[in-house]
C-alpha cells in the first residue's frame, strides 16, 4: 500500500516537471496552425497584467494552460512584439474593462495583423457582442483559417452558435474543443456549460 502511494506521488511529481518544462510552458508559436508550436490556451498578453484588475470570465485565465490529448500542440499562434502586443493590450482592455466594442474593433483592425488569430477572434467576439452576427462570423472563420486549432475561436464560435439556436454546431464546436486541449481545459468546460443550459438562456461570455 505504502509503495503504491510513494509510486503515484513520484509519477505526480514527474508529470508535473515534463508539464512546466520549456517544451510545454513556452511554444514557439497567442489565446489557437499558425506559427509553430503550441503555447498556452490562455490569451498570450493577459498575464503580465493579472495583477492589475479583477479577471474576466472568460477568456483572461492568467497562468492556466490547455491539457494537451495525446501530446498534440496547442498550436497558438503570438507576434513577439512589443508595439503589437501593447496595442493589442490597449483593445483587449477596452473590451474586457470597458466593453466598448465599436472602439475595440477600430483599436484592433489599426494593429495591422487582421490575419493573426487573436485578433480575428477577438474582432469576432466584439462584432458579435454589438449583435452583428454576419460580421463576427466572418471574423471567427478568418480566425480558424489562420490557425485551425485556435482553441479560444472554437469555444466563442461555439457561444455564437448557441445564440444563433445552432446547439448541433456547437456540440461540433465542443467536439474540436475536446481534440485540442482534452476536456479538462476551461475552454471545453465553459462551453459545456453553456451547452448544459436551458435554450433560450442569455449567455455571459
Amino acid at each position: 500500500m505504502i509503495t503504491a502511494m510513494i509510486r503515484l506521488v513520484m509519477l505526480g511529481t514527474f508529470a508535473a516537471a515534463l508539464l512546466s518544462s520549456p517544451a510545454f510552458a513556452a511554444g514557439g508559436g497567442g489565446g489557437g496552425g499558425g506559427g509553430g508550436g503550441g503555447i498556452s490556451s490562455t490569451d498570450p498578453y493577459a498575464g503580465a497584467y493579472a495583477d492589475q484588475k479583477p479577471q474576466p470570465t472568460y477568456p483572461k485565465r492568467p497562468g492556466t494552460r490547455a491539457t494537451h490529448k495525446g501530446k498534440k500542440p496547442n498550436n497558438q499562434s503570438s507576434i513577439d512584439d512589443p508595439a503589437f502586443a501593447a496595442g493589442y493590450r490597449v483593445a483587449y482592455d477596452t473590451i474586457y474593462e470597458r466593453n466598448d466594442y465599436t472602439a475595440a474593433i477600430a483599436q484592433l483592425k489599426s494593429l495591422g495583423h487582421d490575419d493573426h488569430p487573436n485578433v480575428a477572434n477577438l474582432i469576432g467576439y466584439s462584432y458579435r457582442k454589438l449583435g452583428d452576427y454576419e460580421q463576427s462570423q466572418v471574423w471567427y472563420e478568418r480566425a480558424l483559417r489562420a490557425d485551425p486549432n485556435h482553441v479560444l475561436t472554437w469555444q466563442y464560435y461555439g457561444l455564437w452558435q448557441l445564440e444563433r439556436g445552432n446547439r448541433e454546431q456547437a456540440l461540433y464546436h465542443l467536439g474540436r474543443i475536446a481534440s485540442i486541449c482534452g476536456t479538462d481545459c476551461e475552454e471545453y468546460r465553459s462551453l459545456a456549460a453553456a451547452l448544459d443550459r436551458p435554450t433560450g438562456t442569455a449567455l455571459a461570455y
